[in-house]
């Protein structure tokens, strides 16, 4: 018998402020974890003070596992587009830095293709005034950040929803207000 955890797949993106990262992810079907962490900088493994110095190239990113006969790559990178401003390359929303910048890291060459093509529809949409400047990388080591950033929406209702005053939620009403 097949081991699950063979069927199983990872997905990492950054889109700002990773506590506004994973509650869109991790309420859909076929969703394993979401785990809150770092990735494609120079430092081994970074805290939260050395990220946001923003000295050490690391992105705040949500690393994704989960089920792609359930739920597939494309969909989560449709999710994606949905809550990170694909045209703000220095931040997102009211967090600015390079550690904020919007990146998709993809974990194989189908990944790489799929996040291609789908930058390339959005681009295509004419959804967007601006051009979609998400950078799209291979993926590097990821680095869970402390257990007090994990499942933050969870933990610190209100602080999240002040996080989500931010910016994000009206950016999301504005541009998909038809999925909610």
């Amino acid at each position: 018998m097949e081991n699950e955890q063979t069927k199983l797949d990872t997905a990492i993106f950054a889109g700002g402020c990773f506590w506004c990262m994973v509650q869109p992810f991790n309420t859909l079907p076929g969703i394993k974890k979401v785990i809150s962490g770092y990735t494609g900088g120079h430092v081994e493994n970074p805290t939260y003070e050395q990220v946001c110095t923003g000295t050490t190239g690391h992105t705040e990113a949500v690393e994704i596992t989960f089920d792609p006969e359930v739920f597939p790559y494309e969909k989560l990178v449709e999710i994606y587009w949905q809550v990170a401003d694909p045209t703000d390359a220095t931040g997102q929303f009211q967090d600015r830095g390079d550690q904020y910048r919007p990146v998709i890291y993809y974990n194989s060459p189908e990944q790489k293709a799929t996040a291609e093509a789908s930058k390339a529809k959005l681009a295509a949409s004419g959804l967007f005034d601006k051009p979609i400047v998400t950078q799209i990388e291979p993926a590097a080591p990821f680095y869970p950040a402390e257990e007090y950033h994990q499942d933050f929406y969870q933990k610190n209702p209100l602080r999240y929803m002040m996080e989500e005053a931010g910016g994000r939620g009206e950016y999301i009403k504005k541009h998909y207000k038809q999925n909610y």
